[in-house]
């Protein structure tokens, strides 16, 4: 069936899971990043340094997670200025929750070395894996924006 442009637009794309975190004591909702806020994630991963745009890959996982985990109403739970205090959280939570959200966001390995490459090499920790370490408890598709 061939789309129109109603049906794209009309369509509930952005899933959800539940994801386990007994570090903390319970689960948390995370939801795949749109296109916009992927875009906007991609942004946050350069700095400026005097006159050249470099790549800084700290807290990776933070910003991901901060952007990701939503309240059942689909609101971030996290704000961009949370981001280094949840970087100090159990660094085993922050990446079971990584490894779902850069799932749902459609996030691999692969793009974070063409962010590199296309900024000419990094100025932090490259070494993030998006594989998921399969410990979401269920699964459904929504869109609670």
């Amino acid at each position: 069936m061939r789309l129109s442009r109603d049906d794209i637009l009309k369509a509930e794309d952005l899933s959800t899971e539940e994801v386990d975190v007994p570090e903390w004591g319970g689960t948390v909702l995370v939801r795949g990043m749109s296109g916009r806020e992927r875009d906007e994630f991609e942004v946050s991963m350069t700095v400026r340094h005097g006159k050249q745009m470099v790549q800084d890959f700290a807290n990776t996982r933070a910003k991901i997670v901060a952007r990701c985990v939503v309240d059942e109403d689909g609101q971030r739970l996290f704000t961009d200025a949370d981001v280094a205090v949840l970087g100090e959280k159990s660094g085993a939570a922050i990446d079971r929750i990584f490894g779902v959200a850069s799932r749902l966001s459609g996030l691999g390995a692969e793009d974070v070395e063409e962010l590199a490459e296309n900024f000419g090499g990094t100025n932090g920790d490259s070494s993030s894996s998006a594989s998921p370490p399969g410990s979401a408890k269920r699964s459904r598709s929504s869109s609670p924006r």
